[in-house]
């Protein structure tokens, strides 16, 4: 049997072994809006829109849960997941995960600071001295994360981060612009809080699953299905509508719905 033929029986035995057993595949994610959030009980973003579509036309069910990172990382590891929703790459996880060869956003972590307290910011020299923000379980630059110039202080939310900001608990905090600038909004503090132009690292957001039979034709038929998606005229729909979104959101008065408490997703250094 030619090998193109092994293969495209293979992903077809992977994906009725799904429906065979009455199963979905399993996706955990956490709210990351503009990328991934639910409003109103329903999940929107860019991420998981284009997510879903792929998985549409792949005709793979998908079972979604929106859950604290840490805990989608345990299910991952525990094999009560099969997925996760924009997450980051690395060396160490590539032992257990399975990514496509297209990512489906990139990100751009930038440092937030309070106007009543502002700090230059060109580089990591700058940072000397002073006590940065940070989310537990996020993946920064190597040189950010292992810098001994400035001390990394991590918070349990977007929210307390920002509140700990305002409170001069800390210089500054880092996050992703867009998602950063979504959280200043819907706090109505466009006018105490500002986002540094220079960015500090930045990073190709993925859907990953686990290492398990056949699932890795399933990721190479995600990775070519969201390719050729990508280059269609919906998805530059769906990408305006969430970049409308994000300059909305640098308006004050202009707040966005989410699930409350919800912690950034993406990853530390310990990723």
């Amino acid at each position: 049997m030619p090998v193109i033929a092994q293969l495209l029986v293979a992903l077809l035995i992977t994906c009725l072994s799904f429906s065979a057993r009455g199963e979905k595949i399993r996706i955990v994610t956490e709210p990351w809006a503009p990328y991934v959030y639910e409003e109103n009980g329903v999940a929107l973003g860019l991420d998981y829109e284009t997510t879903a579509i792929v998985f549409k036309r792949l005709e793979i069910e998908v079972e979604w849960q929106f859950l604290p990172w840490k805990r989608c990382l345990a299910m991952l590891e525990l094999g009560q997941a099969d997925g996760a929703l924009d997450i980051f790459h690395s060396a160490e996880r590539e032992l257990t995960l399975l990514y496509p060869s297209e990512p489906l956003s990139e990100v751009e972590f930038v440092l937030f600071y309070a106007n009543a307290r502002p700090h230059r910011f060109d580089s990591l020299d700058d940072l000397r001295g002073l006590t940065i923000g940070t989310s537990p379980g996020y993946l920064y630059s190597t040189q950010f994360s292992t810098s001994n110039l400035f001390t990394r202080e991590p918070a349990p939310s977007h929210e307390a981060n920002f509140g700990k900001l305002l409170r001069g608990r800390i210089d500054m905090l880092i996050t992703d612009r867009r998602v950063g600038q979504l959280v200043v909004n819907e706090l109505q503090l466009n006018d105490q809080i500002s986002q540094q132009p220079k960015v500090v690292s930045s990073n190709s957001q993925f859907l990953a699953v686990r290492r398990s039979a056949g699932m890795d034709l399933l990721v190479q038929r995600f990775g070519a299905e969201l390719k050729r998606f990508k280059q269609e005229p919906a998805y530059a729909e769906l990408s305006a509508k969430y970049a409308s979104m994000h300059i909305l959101a640098s308006e004050p008065g202009i707040p966005l719905q989410r699930a409350p408490g919800t912690v950034e997703q993406q990853e530390s250094s310990a990723q």
